[in-house]
């Protein structure tokens, strides 16, 4: 990219967020904003016709009235795809220090990141799927690979298609591709992220000069650290475990950092990663995106991931991902509204939910006492897990394969908790149930010899 091209997008891009207010006071300023809210000048791909079809580019999502902020119009999927490349990725090598590779702001690699973000006005809910990149999957022109290879060999359009061929054929709105140096810079320009990091992380890879070296415990975390913390995926669960602490990321930073006052932030915060971005949303559609989501009740935000199982070494050359296509089925229709034959997630009995318990109270009792409740109420197969580091006050009562009915259901049974929809769970279990001091509370109150 030029010089004078990125002059122009940036100039496109103050004058098209800066006469957000300006437009309360004048006319013609209403005017210029109309025009300049139409623009992509965040856009660096340069797509064929055919490719920008995959898009419902026609159709508009969004709507800028006078006197009013731009507002989404209907229901809208967002692909968003983060890569991180290094300089041996590159066909042209370039000059680099021998045995070291180093990250390049680069867009056209394997994608680490995939995510399609459903905003639905309709319902006040955002939906936010995330796909292992490891998932088997058809890609056109490569055939049965890995789902990270599709933006490689054809960039966000093959992706697009891919993923949703996966889906069903969800339809796919607009595209967000982010390279992982932009989560550095936005990070730091909203002002660092508060997470509670489950156990001490440490990783050396002089090759690349990532170092990651993060103490357990709840934390401010800057613009690096929080990359480290996404990036860490050396344990048991490798990249589905890395998908889970992207998730607690990514709640973190809704919860922390978004609210009205952000839309008007934006200048300032696209500024600062806008050389890292790629999308084919307009700045209308952009602001009315992230004002969307940031008057959402975090009750709303489901976190989701693509059912599946890891696969046997002994049938595969690589690792992979297998998606559960029944599964997917399952989760699509109830949360992403597509018309399947599938009725969605069905009434389940309870004694066939597999309940996890993951306890943060650190009392074997109260664990015990859970057990008994749940099995009074019907649920057979309960199992427990690997406890939960961050000690909770609520009780969270996750629906891990996304059966939020379920869960609710659970919820009722116990009479305390907080539902999640997240996969920030056991891997196994339909619901996860990550032990708080609320239950404590609950037994406190039971009185001797009073049945629960």
């Amino acid at each position: 990219m030029t010089k004078s091209i990125e002059v122009t997008r940036g100039h496109w891009l103050w004058l098209g967020l800066g006469l957000t207010g300006v437009a309360m006071l004048s006319a013609t300023a209403g005017a210029l904003l109309a025009v300049s809210l139409s623009s992509t000048p965040l856009m660096q791909s340069r797509l064929s016709a055919e490719d920008a079809a995959v898009f419902s580019q026609g159709e508009r999502i969004s709507t800028s009235m006078s006197m009013q902020m731009p507002q989404l119009t209907r229901s809208v999927n967002i692909l968003i795809l983060g890569t991180k490349v290094l300089t041996s990725d590159l066909e042209d090598n370039q000059p680099q220090q021998q045995g070291y590779h180093a990250l390049v702001n680069s867009l056209d690699g394997l994608t680490d990141s995939n995510l399609l973000v459903r905003f639905s006005p309709e319902n006040h809910k955002l939906a936010v799927l995330s796909i292992p990149r490891d998932t088997r999957t058809f890609v056109e022109g490569v055939g049965l690979t890995k789902i990270n290879e599709a933006n490689y060999y054809g960039g966000p359009a093959l992706s697009a298609k891919t993923i949703s061929d996966l889906l069903g054929g969800i339809g796919i709105d607009r595209y967000i591709r982010v390279n992982v140096q932009a989560v550095e810079k936005l990070v730091d320009a909203l002002g660092g992220v508060t997470v509670y990091v489950p156990k001490d992380m440490k990783y050396q890879d002089d090759s690349q000069h990532l170092y990651i070296n993060l103490k357990a415990g709840k934390q401010k975390l800057n613009g690096n650290q929080a990359l480290q913390f996404m990036r860490f995926r050396y344990d048991d669960l490798g990249d589905i475990g890395r998908i889970q602490r992207q998730q607690i990321l990514m709640r973190a930073l809704m919860e922390q950092t978004l609210s009205p006052a952000t839309v008007v932030r934006l200048p300032k915060i696209l500024s600062v990663i806008q050389e890292y971005i790629d999308t084919n949303l307009t700045i209308e559609e952009l602001v009315a995106l992230v004002g969307f989501a940031s008057q959402t009740q975090r009750a709303n935000v489901q976190m989701l991931m693509v059912p599946g199982e890891f696969s046997d070494a002994k049938d595969f050359q690589a690792s992979y991902w297998l998606p559960s296509y029944e599964g997917i089925d399952a989760l699509v229709t109830q949360h992403f509204d597509m018309n399947q034959d599938s009725a969605g997630f069905q009434a389940i009995e309870p004694s066939r939910i597999r309940v996890a318990i993951q306890d943060s109270t650190e009392q074997d009792t109260a664990v015990d006492a859970l057990i008994g409740n749940l099995r009074e109420a019907g649920y057979r197969n309960v199992y427990v897990a690997k406890p939960w580091t961050e000690p909770l006050k609520v009780t969270r009562i996750v629906a891990q394969s996304g059966d939020m009915e379920s869960a609710k259901s659970l919820r009722d049974s116990l009479g305390f908790g907080e539902v999640r929809v997240e996969s920030t769970g056991t891997l196994r279990s339909d619901i996860t149930i990550m032990l708080g001091q609320d239950w404590l509370t609950q037994q406190d109150q039971i009185k001797p010899g009073q049945n629960w």
